[in-house]
This record gives C-alpha cells, sequence and structure tokens, in this order.
C-alpha cells in the first residue's frame, strides 16, 4: 500500500459498550499523527441515556453520520446499515474500516467492509460463547470470518482463534474499554453513592437486560423473586428492554421493597455505585469486566461468559437465571485472594493504533 500523510480509519459504533470503547481508543486515534478518524454511528442504541449522553460525559468526537437506525429485527436493522453504510464508503474512501465487540452493527460493517476489499480491524476479537442461538455469538462469528486484523482482549480470545486457524495478524492487547478506568477516576465516593440512593454500604449493583432473560416471563420472574427476597438492598438501573418486558408481563409485584430503580445510568455513575458495591447481579458483559476491575465480586445470571479469566480467579461466578441458584451465591460469594489484572493494564489504545499504522504502511 502507497504511504500517505494520514490514513483514514472509518470507525462505526451502535451500542452503550461500543461507545465506552470508542471513548478510549478515539482518544489514542487522535493524538497520533498518521490517523485520521470518521465515527458513522448507525443508531442502534437510540435511547438517550443509551447512546447521546455518553458521547457528551466520555467526550467521544461527535460521529460524522448517525443512520438513526433503532431498534428493528435482525436482518432489517443489518440490511438497513448495509445500503446506507454502502454509500458512506464510497463518500469516505477509508483506509481502513474499525468494528467493536459482537452487535449487528459490527456484523453489518464487516460484510461491507469485506465486500468492498476494505481492510477490517475487530477490536474485542475471539470471544466465543458456543451457542449459535444466541444473537451475539453469530456476529462475533461473521466478523472473525472476515477479519484482517484481530485484537483480542484476553488469551482466551487468542486461543479461540488459533483453534480456527487464524494466527496471522491476531494480537493479544488486553480489553480498551478499561483504558478509561486506568486513566480516569471521576468516581463517587461510596458516601454520596449511599445518600443519593438511600441504600446501606452492603448494597448489591444489579443489571439485567440480555434477550434470553426478558424474553420469558418465568425466566426474568425468577431474577427479580431472587434479588427482592435476598434480605439486601439491591440498586437495579432499569434497561428499556427489561422494563418493557416486566410491563408485558405484569411483574411489577415482583420488585421488593429492598430494591431501588433507576435509569440507565451514564458511564461514570455507574462505574460509582459499582465500585462501592458488595456484589454485582448481571447479565452484562460490561459489567462483569467493570466489577473485576473494581475487585468486587460479581454473580452472572447468565449460563456463560467470554470473560474466563474472571471466573478462573474466582471474581465472577456463573449461577445462571436460577432463583435459588442466585440466593445461595448473594449469600456465600466472597472475595478471592487472587487479582492478576488479566483483563489488561491501560495500555490497550496506544498499542492498537500503533500496530494499525505499521499494517497500513507494509
Amino acid at each position: 500500500m502507497e504511504r500517505k500523510n494520514r490514513y483514514k480509519i472509518l470507525t462505526v459504533v451502535g451500542a452503550r459498550p461500543q461507545f465506552i470503547k470508542a471513548a478510549a481508543l478515539s482518544r489514542a486515534i487522535a493524538i497520533h499523527d498518521q490517523l485520521y478518524e470518521v465515527i458513522v454511528h448507525s443508531g442502534q442504541h437510540y435511547n438517550h441515556n443509551l447512546s447521546e449522553s455518553f458521547f457528551t460525559e466520555l467526550n467521544i468526537p461527535t460521529p460524522k453520520y448517525n443512520l438513526g437506525i433503532g431498534s428493528k429485527s435482525h436482518n432489517n436493522l443489518i440490511g438497513e446499515f448495509l445500503i446506507l453504510f454502502d454509500a458512506i464508503i464510497d463518500k469516505e474512501n477509508p483506509d481502513i474500516i474499525l468494528v467493536y465487540g459482537d452487535t449487528n452493527t459490527t456484523a453489518a460493517a464487516a460484510i461491507a467492509a469485506a465486500k468492498r476489499n476494505i481492510p477490517l480491524v475487530h477490536v474485542e476479537a475471539g470471544l466465543r460463547e458456543f451457542d449459535k442461538s444466541i444473537p451475539e455469538e453469530v456476529n462475533k462469528l461473521i466478523t472473525d470470518s472476515i477479519t484482517d486484523i484481530y485484537f483480542c482482549p484476553t488469551q482466551t480470545g487468542v486461543n479461540n482463534l488459533k483453534k480456527e486457524g487464524k494466527t496471522e495478524q491476531v494480537y493479544l492487547t488486553g480489553d480498551i474499554s478499561l483504558d478509561l478506568l486506568f486513566r480516569d477516576t471521576k468516581y463517587l465516593t461510596k458516601s454520596e453513592v449511599i445518600t443519593k440512593y438511600k441504600v446501606p454500604g452492603d448494597y448489591i449493583f444489579m443489571t439485567c437486560h440480555r434477550v434470553s432473560n426478558t424474553s420469558d416471563a418465568e425466566t426474568l420472574g425468577g431474577i427479580l423473586s431472587a434479588v427482592s427476597s435476598c434480605n439486601r438492598a439491591v440498586i437495579f438501573p432499569l434497561h428499556p428492554r427489561t422494563k418493557a418486558a416486566i410491563n408485558k408481563y405484569n411483574l411489577t409485584h415482583l420488585l421488593g421493597e429492598n430494591i431501588t430503580i433507576v435509569d440507565p445510568l451514564g458511564f461514570w455513575e455507574t462505574q460509582s455505585i459499582l465500585k462501592h458495591s458488595a456484589l454485582a447481579v448481571t447479565d452484562s458483559g460490561g459489567i462483569i469486566k467493570e466489577a473485576y476491575f473494581h475487585k468486587v465480586p460479581g454473580i452472572i445470571i447468565d449460563t456463560q461468559t467470554e470473560w474466563i479469566e474472571t471466573i478462573d480467579e474466582g471474581w465472577n461466578t456463573i449461577v445462571g437465571p436460577n432463583q435459588q441458584a442466585i440466593l445461595k451465591a448473594i449469600a456465600n460469594t466472597t472475595k478471592p485472594s487472587i487479582h492478576t489484572n488479566a483483563l489488561g493494564n491501560g495500555t490497550c489504545g496506544s498499542n492498537i493504533v500503533d500496530i494499525i499504522v505499521r499494517y497500513l504502511e507494509k
């Protein structure tokens, strides 16, 4: 490839976890004199608290394009994105396309890059749940099948790719989203959290939003019943999908008086509440990682996780959406003695941009 003074990266985002990753990596791109970034926001997450507020709070560069796709079926979203994104590729003529994670937006952008013979970077590559009934797993498999540069957050990711025959341009970098937590410390104090949310100091932080946990009344009801009967205060930011499911299945009566329901939170307030909590109960990959960083034990109300290292060290425990298993874990979980920062040391962004530039200058 002919050398240029500056290379254009077309970055695609569409959901909260990607905004957090972009906040860290866009900073590293911005200070590199050989890279120029154009951000495309699919609009897959269109709720203000899940989208625009993150761009403001985390100082992410304003997307040049916001496609406003919103909530659609998987295939309709991917199809609409492909049509709109193809026109952007024509206009921008990028040197490389960068995607994050495992959303429909990610898979669609990967397909578009491959069809246009543009090099594709996948940040958070190699993670697997080994269950193709999970929409995100399909997106992972699609994306990694056509990626050119793989940035893996964990050794597990590298190992998974090797088993699939992918060993070229595979890099172990650590998790990009944790760069923010190493660099910034904009946390409320514990007393501020307790005062604001009127909870005792040994509260539980809970999230629940996975389709597998919100698409069935019995499953969601069991989760809510467990945390309502655990005799612990719970702070529960309510995802729009979960709120709709609770209303649809008439489960409001299962929200106990110990549960403080709040609207979706910004990034730093989430970190504050999580950092000072006694436990996290979650089905969110982001919270699993962030709890590990803050040395808060996590109870995973899902049947699997990609973040195997946090399980191996004992910081997270998989219990699934089982009411009795959740209650038992809440009663018995303690902090382990080992913590190795297995998800990275805060230098992920700078390492990624250096590797991208070397690739483009070949």
